[in-house]
C-alpha cells in the first residue's frame, strides 16, 4: 500500500530541506517530531538557539551520571545490581562483575540485552558457550538461565525489556543486510569448553519475577544440554560488525541507527562514521524536540562530536518535554565543518513511557549538566 503524498504548510523565513540548506537568518532549526522520529514533524528556524536558557528550576531538566563512579559496587549477581533507570517497560543497570559467578540466573520479567564496556570471559547459558568481549551486545531471551565467567573484570550496561522481547528493526527500503546482515549474529556453541562445565555437583539458580528473587536448587549443574534447534536463542552481535548507514547530503535521525527494539522502546548504536560533506547539511545532530520519548546515551568510547565535558562510562538523560541538541561549541564545529570524522560510540535507549530515576542514580549526577548550554 502506498503512502499518500504530503505536503505540510510553511511560514516565513524556512529551508525546503530539513537539516540542509538552512537560510542565513534561520540557522537555528528545532525539530518538533511525534512518534520519536518517525511521526509528524515540525521544524521551526529560531533566531537563537532553543538551548540557551541561563536559569532552570525544578526536577524536568537534562541529566548526566557518571557511572564511573559505581566502580565501587560490585556485585556477583546482576539482580543486586541497583537501578539508574526504570520504568513499567525497561530496567537499566550498570553492573560492575569482577569474579566468576558460581550460581545461576534466569530472569522471569522479560529479556535481557548486555553491551560490554569492558572485560572479557565466558558466558554459559541453556544454548550452550559464548566468548564476550569489550563492544559485544549479547541479548538473552527471558527465562534463559546463565552465568558468566570472568577473565578481565568486567563494566556492563544492562538493559532489561520488561514483559516484553528484543527483535530487529524493519530496514525497509535498504533491505535486510543493511546495518547489519543477520547472519553477523552469533550463537553459543554445544562444545567442548560447554561440555567440560556439566557436572554433577549442586547449583543454584537465582530466578528474577516482580523484582524478587526465588532460589532453585538443583542437584546437578542444569546448562546439561547436549544439542537444541530453533530460532530462540542467545545471539551476540559487536559494534563493530555494524556498517551505519549514511548520507553525505543530510543529517541522518537517530532511528536510523535503530539495533534493537521491542514495543515500548528502541536502542539505537552510534559507530565511527563520515562526517556530512554537502556543503549546506547539517554536520551536527539538530535541535530537536523527541516529545513522545524519553532520551538515554551512554557513551562507550571515542570523542563525543555533540557534546562537551562528557567522558566513557557516562549517561546522558533527555526527558520528554524540552529541547536538547547540540552542545555551542560543537554547533560552531559543524558549521565550520571542523571535522570530517567521527569515531564516537555510543548506545541510545528511546522509551516511549517515561523513565524514573534510581537511587543509584541519584549520587552520581552531574549536578552542573543543566548549565553545560550556556554560551562561553
Amino acid at each position: 500500500m502506498t503512502n499518500p503524498i504530503p505536503f505540510p504548510h510553511k511560514e516565513g523565513i524556512v529551508s525546503n530541506q530539513a537539516h540542509a540548506d538552512l537560510p542565513e537568518a534561520a540557522i537555528y532549526e528545532r525539530e518538533v517530531s511525534r512518534k520519536g522520529f518517525s511521526g509528524a514533524a515540525s521544524h521551526i528556524h529560531h533566531r537563537h538557539p532553543p538551548t540557551n536558557w541561563i536559569k532552570w528550576q525544578g526536577p524536568l531538566r537534562p541529566r548526566a551520571f557518571d557511572l564511573n563512579l559505581l566502580n565501587n559496587v560490585t556485585s556477583h549477581s546482576p539482580w543486586d545490581v541497583p537501578l539508574v533507570l526504570e520504568n513499567t517497560d525497561c530496567c537499566y543497570r550498570f553492573w560492575c562483575c569482577s569474579q566468576s559467578m558460581e550460581f545461576l540466573v534466569r530472569n522471569a520479567d522479560g529479556d535481557d540485552l548486555l553491551f560490554i564496556h569492558s572485560g572479557q570471559g565466558e558466558l554459559f547459558c541453556d544454548y550452550g558457550h559464548l566468548h564476550f568481549t569489550e563492544g559485544d551486545y549479547i541479548v538473552i531471551p527471558r527465562s534463559t538461565s546463565w552465568r558468566l565467567e570472568i577473565e578481565q573484570p568486567a563494566k556492563i550496561l544492562m538493559i532489561e525489556a520488561t514483559n516484553a522481547a528484543y527483535g530487529l528493526p524493519d530496514k525497509g527500503l535498504v533491505g535486510q543486510h543493511a546495518i547489519f546482515d543477520p547472519a553477523v549474529l552469533e550463537m553459543p556453541h554445544i562444545n567442548e569448553t560447554f561440555l567440560q562445565q556439566q557436572d554433577e555437583n549442586n547449583w543454584q539458580v537465582l530466578v528474577k519475577r516482580h523484582r524478587q528473587i526465588s532460589t532453585v536448587t538443583y542437584p546437578f549443574n542444569p546448562l546439561d544440554a547436549i544439542g537444541w534447534h530453533g530460532n530462540v536463542s542467545v545471539v551476540k552481535i559487536n559494534w563493530r560488525a555494524i556498517r551505519p548507514l549514511m548520507s553525505h547530503r543530510y543529517h541522518l535521525p537517530p532511528s536510523a541507527h535503530t539495533t534493537f527494539l521491542t514495543d515500548h522502546f528502541v536502542v539505537c548504536t552510534f559507530v565511527p562514521r563520515p562526517i556530512e560533506t554537502d556543503p549546506g547539511a547539517l554536520k551536527v545532530p539538530f535541535y530537536h524536540n523527541n516529545d513522545d520519548y524519553d532520551e538515554v546515551i551512554f557513551y562507550h568510547q571515542g570523542d563525543f562530536f555533540s557534546r562537551d565535558g562528557i567522558s566513557p562510562g557516562m549517561v546522558t538523560f533527555h526527558p520528554c518535554g524540552f529541547t536538547h541538541g547540540p552542545h555551542p561549541n560543537a554547533f560552531k564545529a559543524g558549521l565550520t565543518a571542523q571535522k570530517t570524522f567521527t569515531d564516537e560510540v555510543a548506545v541510545m535507549l528511546d522509551t516511549r513511557n517515561a523513565l524514573n530515576i534510581g537511587k543509584a542514580a541519584n549520587q552520581i549526577e552531574s549536578q552542573d549538566y543543566v548549565d553545560s548550554w550556556q554560551p562561553k
